[in-house]
């Protein structure tokens, strides 16, 4: 069994509004509830840590989504704070060796099947990732080169580590004053080995108004 830490402390500035991105609904749910519902379905997830800020005045009080228990805690400043927070508020029965799996808030659209390879390919270290098929370019001033794309990948959540390894690698990352941007990022610092496995196109991540309306199509589309 596996538990899953999901930070939603953060405001959303890119996003705009008053609202947060994680709470604007989508045909009647927030995308928050969307995300765990997708979650909660997986094989093998005993249970969710949503990590909130200290001040949302928006969150349900969700306790358990089809079975899946859902505890929250309180997150900080930047991410690595916020997921470090999840962790340490998972349940004492929890082993250091248990593969913890850590998924954006507003990506709502993660299929449970890509969750479920993951989990079975990668338990000691690993995340989703999409091969980039586009033609990349670097530009350095005024000059433009084309970068091989054949070993570039996005990353995507969710990603999953052992408890243990990412405490540490976590902490390590905060003692150095270092700001990873993702969960596998404190790991590459910490010298460990990651396996990419290849998700979908659809698992976006609300971060602007666009990506709001594609995720609403999919949404929609797919229960439709």
């Amino acid at each position: 069994m596996s538990w899953v830490v999901v930070p939603a402390a953060g405001s959303g500035r890119r996003f705009g509004g008053e609202l947060p991105k994680q709470y604007v609904e989508i045909a009647g749910k927030p995308v928050l509830r969307w995300t765990l519902d997708r979650l909660a379905k997986v094989p093998g997830i005993e249970g969710i840590v949503v990590v909130l800020a200290a001040h949302d005045g928006h969150w349900p009080d969700w306790r358990e989504i089809d079975g899946v228990k859902v505890l929250t805690a309180i997150g900080g400043a930047e991410r690595v704070d916020s997921v470090l927070a999840g962790l340490r508020a998972l349940p004492p029965w929890v082993g250091d060796r248990e593969s913890i799996l850590v998924h954006d808030a507003a990506r709502p659209c993660v299929k449970p099947s890509d969750v479920e390879r993951l989990l079975q390919a990668a338990p000691r270290g690993g995340l989703l990732a999409v091969p980039i098929r586009d033609t990349v370019k670097q530009q350095t001033g005024h000059a433009v080169s084309t970068i091989p794309r054949e070993q570039l990948w996005r990353a995507q959540t969710p990603q999953c580590f052992p408890r243990a390894a990412l405490t540490e690698a976590l902490v390590a990352a905060i003692g150095a004053g270092r700001v990873p941007t993702d969960e596998a990022q404190a790991m590459e610092w910490a010298g460990h080995p990651l396996l990419l496995v290849e998700g979908s196109e659809d698992n976006l991540k609300i971060t602007t108004e666009r990506d709001l309306a594609l995720a609403r199509w999919l949404l929609e589309t797919t229960c439709a």
